[in-house]
């Protein structure tokens, strides 16, 4: 029988990638600096130079609907489905942390209905608020209450954009013919009072309001005068995009009916219709308003020119649905366009080459792309690392695209808006696949990527990250259904030009296994000297090896062992078969899994021996025949024996399926310096394994044993996703809540500090002993309430006590005590009172106990006991009390008992006695 092993492994979670964005409003300061967006019910602002969060808002438990912070970053503004608004006030952290401290400083219900959009003034001081039932209210930010309420609309508030007028407007025609009538009504009624007085010294007579609605309707809402001055009614649907521009004195609009106007702020008369042929979500100024963008369906940022209407960007592809933009925020400090897609991520865009570009010039390269932000990643279904230093990590995230993100440690002199380059930041998004992507593989030298998806394809991807080149190299067509496992081999090929150079030489052999039961194996044919990775030449051809029908269920896992010679596959038909990847033949079959097998792993070369709990021959099972890990839908872990296919450890732990299995890494075992010279430098840390679970845990194993070592929990939703770093141990694990979490092994932390715990509370155990015998009672005392040594201060307080005669004028016994007592800290007070109340529950110390508390109470005056406010303060005083006052009965039931044995001493004393016999009354009495 193996013995229990006693190593302590622990890990912690040192970095997390976590989701910042799920659809909603967005906000951006005027420096560019602070992100805010809408996650579900929370609010999240992220530094947009280096990615960090800077705070996170907690919802009332309702869905956020919009939300807004002033240029300045002084207030952050949320609306709710709960139809309440919140403001905050934000103020940098002074502590030098990057994060933002932020103080609620009111909550109001603006309107009936929830509010759809909200927009900010240029100063940051007024707020405008459309709600869903057409009702438009304009607030002060600091002070909290309403300064317009402004009624007309029809439908929802679709749009909302303050500027400052440059000169007084006409009234448009609509709106004059409506006043027109208002005033007759007012003669016939006599009433010649005039209305809108405007008065010419109001700074305010200046600001407007425009606002767009579902009707196709904007209206320009004069602030001084308080009722509109125009109805500009030329849009037949929703106006998603307003925009001043002071230059032109006009304003522009953009409409899902897919185009966008140009109105002259002088007449309100439209200027220029331009047609976008597209729906249009966001549309604006650019550039000193020469150029105005807009964005829509196409996901494509388009530069139209303002003097003649026509689009000044080259023809654009367009995209698919989840690319169409929602949101574009423009921030002329840095120059650049921040888009938001329907996918839920960012797009940065440069609007340097505007300015660059000369105004003769008709034709405009597309917007460069700065860099990709995701606000999610969605559901994380796989990952891996990839590139030899392990600096980027492959996402498969429920989409057809593979997402490369950053590791690498954080910068904060290279980091910028522009770079992009910190932890969690998007490289690149590789793209070919035409349905969602199921798995990964990475091969050994971490520059060749395979992918399979649900559109029936496997493709190989050449990963070449020094030169920022992320190309596609290769598809494999031919199974009939949906992929759902893949392998390229992991070992280094035995010539030396393929494993100096991995880049020029891709893997000998792919892999893979697919839902129609078929397990297939492909040459990857090596490109011509002559073609060049870019010189985009035509990717290889794809050529099937051989083809095996390998289950009678879909395949959900491939493995190979360390040379290559074998590869394992696992189905949901609860078996699991070796192969040899040479001709394709079945090695043998494991079979005991009650469900499908979600996860298998050959054992690493240097395997250790396990002894077989479950083998019938209960020997070890060597590395020499190799071992199996395997995980199911059983909600158990196994490891299997290739000698005889047999399971030699099964692993229950995990109250759900077991999706992701894999083996740790066989580094050496952590030891603190003064014992790891004592011990011999081959030994090697036990063999340990990690399990991931639709539990949402992940579980690390001692194989040995079958115990769990340990088990880590940041997930709220299941693990899909696992692996490792080889060389630093590092956990990496994906699911579900979209969440990334890096678990460092804080293993040889541990040990260290446990160590060295341990040896300084067997010194302190020393000195306490040392003082005790001294004499030194204060020192003793006070180490006695540190190290939490109940027993150790009860025999000291014992002594003292039982000291016989007591010292003259001590209330303890010692005066020295007494003084120690005297002059201690409120901590170290409640410590001593804890460990009194405790000695108070029994009679045997109840003694030392009140000569204790007796000594307190007479020591402190009341005001200082009464005004103590630690843990538990409440909890020592009631169970000083309730035992004292117990005490106090029992003692006084004592006296009383004591009468009586008076009273029988103080007659039996009036008996004479003599040698114990005694007369009374003539007669013999034998006592």
């Amino acid at each position: 029988m193996a013995s229990r092993n006693t190593l302590l492994t622990t890990f912690e979670p040192e970095r997390v990638i976590q989701p910042i964005y799920t659809g909603g409003d967005v906000a951006l300061d005027k420096e560019g600096r602070i992100l805010a967006t809408c996650l579900g019910e929370e609010a999240i602002l992220t530094d947009l130079n280096n990615g960090r969060a800077l705070g996170r808002v907690e919802g009332d438990g309702e869905t956020l609907t919009a939300l807004a912070i002033t240029p300045s970053a002084s207030h952050l503004v949320l609306c709710s489905r709960s139809l309440s608004m919140h403001i905050y006030s934000l103020q940098l952290s002074e502590d030098g942390l990057p994060s933002v401290v932020l103080n609620l400083q009111r909550t109001l219900k603006p309107h009936s209905t929830p509010v759809v959009t909200v927009a900010i003034d240029s100063t940051g001081t007024l707020l405008a608020t459309g709600s869903a039932n057409g009702v438009i209210k304009v607030w002060d930010i600091r002070g909290g209450f309403i300064t317009h309420t402004f009624r007309g609309h029809i439908g929802v508030i679709s749009a909302l954009q303050f500027f400052e007028a440059t000169a007084q407007e006409p009234e448009n025609e609509e709106l004059s013919k409506q006043k027109k009538k208002k005033r007759r009504k007012s003669i016939d009624n006599g009433d010649d009072a005039m209305e809108g007085v405007v008065h010419a010294n109001d700074s305010a007579a200046r600001f407007r309001l425009a606002s767009g609605c579902g009707d196709g309707k904007i209206r320009i809402w004069h602030l001084s005068k308080r009722k509109p001055i125009a109805i500009l009614d030329s849009h037949i649907s929703v106006v998603r995009g307003l925009d001043f521009s002071q230059h032109l004195n006009a304003l522009v609009s953009g409409s899902r009916d897919e185009t966008a106007i140009i109105w002259d702020a002088s007449t309100w008369k439209a200027k220029r219709v331009i047609p976008i042929l597209e729906r249009v979500e966001a549309a604006g100024f650019v550039e000193n308003s020469t150029y105005l963008y807009t964005g829509g369906q196409s996901g494509r940022i388009r530069i139209w020119s303002s003097q003649t209407g026509r689009e000044s960007t080259k023809k654009q592809s367009a995209g698919g649905e989840r690319n169409e933009i929602t949101r574009i925020l423009y921030n002329p400090t840095l120059n650049f366009l921040l888009s938001t897609h329907v996918d839920q991520s960012f797009i940065l865009h440069s609007a340097s080459i505007l300015s660059t570009s000369a105004e003769s010039i008709d034709v405009v390269e597309p917007l460069p792309v700065i860099r990709r932000i995701s606000g999610t990643h969605d559901e994380i279904i796989d990952l891996a690392y990839v590139t030899p230093d392990r600096s980027l990590l492959a996402l498969a995230t429920n989409s057809e695209d593979i997402r490369l993100v950053s590791l690498a440690r954080d910068n904060p002199d290279a980091s910028s808006a522009e770079t992009g380059s910190y932890f969690g930041a998007d490289v690149c998004l590789l793209q070919g696949h035409e349905d969602i992507i199921i798995c990964l593989d990475v091969d050994w030298s971490g520059c060749w990527l395979a992918t399979g998806a649900k559109d029936n394809t496997a493709r190989l991807w050449r990963i070449d990250h020094t030169q920022k080149s992320y190309e596609h190299y290769a598809t494999y067509t031919g199974h009939a259904e949906s992929l759902g496992a893949i392998a390229l081999p992991q070992e280094p090929p035995a010539l030396k030009p393929s494993t100096s150079n991995p880049l020029d030489h891709p893997p000998p052999f792919l892999l893979t296994g697919s839902q129609d039961k078929t397990i297939k194996k492909w040459e990857i044919a090596r490109r011509p000297p002559s073609a060049q990775p870019s010189a985009n030449p035509a990717h290889p051809p794809s050529r099937a090896l051989y083809t095996r029908k390998a289950h009678e269920k879909d395949i959900n896992a491939i493995s190979l062992n360390h040379n290559s010679t074998l590869f394992a596959s696992a189905s949901q038909d609860r078996t699991v078969k070796i192969w040899s990847v040479s001709d394709g033949s079945v090695q043998g079959i494991l079979r005991g899994h009650r469900r499908g097998v979600w996860s298998v792993r050959f054992g690493p070369k240097d395997t250790l021996p396990i002894s077989g709990g479950d083998s019938s021959s209960g020997g070890l099972a060597t590395s020499r025949h190799g071992l199996v890990l395997t995980g199911s839908g059983d909600k158990t872990v196994k490891i299997w024996n290739l000698s005889d296919y047999s399971c030699i450890r099964t692993l229950e732990g995990h109250t759900n399926s077991v999706l992701k299995v894999l083996w740790t890494p066989l580094l050496p075992p952590p030891s603190p310096p003064s014992i790891s010279e004592q011990q011999p430098a081959t030994k090697k840390r036990p063999v340990q394994i990690a399990s991931a679970g639709g539990d949402g845990l992940v579980k690390i194993w001692d194989a040995s044993t079958g115990e769990p070592a340990c088990t880590l929990d940041n997930h709220t939703d299941r693990i899909w996703a696992l692996t490792v770093d080889p060389t630093t141990n590092t956990l990496v694990s994906g699911g579900g809540d979209s969440v990334v979490t890096f678990w460092k092994d804080t293993t040889a932390t541990t040990v260290a500090a446990k160590s060295k715990a341990s040896t300084e509370r067997v010194e302190q155990e020393q000195q306490l002993m040392n003082f005790t015998h001294a004499g030194k009672y204060r020192a003793a005392i006070i180490l006695a309430l540190t190290l939490h040594h109940p027993a150790r201060l009860l025999a000291l307080f014992q002594s003292v006590v039982d000291r016989s005669p007591p010292e003259e004028g001590s209330l303890s016994g010692l005066k020295a005590v007494d003084d120690v007592l005297m002059n201690l800290s409120d901590e170290q007070l409640l410590e001593l009172l804890r460990r009194v109340r405790d000695w108070n529950t029994k009679a045997r110390t109840a003694v030392v106990a009140q000569r204790i508390l007796n000594v307190v109470v007479r020591s402190y005056p009341a005001e200082r006991l009464v005004g103590m406010r630690g843990k538990g303060w409440k909890e020592v005083v009631d169970g000083l009390r309730a035992y004292t006052e117990r005490h106090f009965r029992r003692m006084a039931e004592l006296v009383d008992e004591s009468y009586l044995v008076e009273y029988t001493l103080r007659e039996m004393e009036e008996v004479g006695f003599v040698d114990g016999v005694g007369e009374v009354e003539g007669e013999v009495a034998m006592v």
